[in-house]
């Protein structure tokens, strides 16, 4: 099979989830993404979501942190992952961001990844 799934945490302090993608190996040549999309945390979020864990202050000052940059076709935001929406309503401490999940924007999230899987 093509698609793939595994059990994955993003740092030693998240839970792992299930996860799915493609090999960029067994897909082959990928057209140049036409846009990023930058997915940012302010200052104040990141250092909450370190007291919750308890992991020592950030020396950065910064008022925003890079989270994520994801390559993509269009010039609009794409639903995120359901399983992230799902990661990030669980607590800080657990690697959530503490938002809750609003039941309409995890169906929509659903749909749009019911027919497509991120490349790694």
């Amino acid at each position: 099979p093509l698609l793939r799934t595994s059990y994955e945490a993003r740092t030693d302090y998240e839970l792992p989830v299930l996860t799915r993608w493609f090999p960029k190996a067994l897909v082959g040549d990928l057209p140049t993404a036409k846009f990023l999309d930058l997915i940012l945390y302010s200052r104040d979020q990141i250092d909450k979501e370190n007291a919750a864990r308890g992991a020592e202050p950030s020396a950065s000052t910064a008022p925003w942190g890079v989270v994520s940059i994801k390559a993509q076709d269009v010039d609009y935001e794409l639903p995120m992952q359901p399983i992230t929406m799902m990661r990030n309503a669980l607590g800080k401490d657990q690697g959530g961001s503490g938002v809750p999940l609003d039941a309409d924007k995890y169906r929509a999230a659903v749909d749009y990844w019911a027919a497509v899987a991120p490349v790694q």
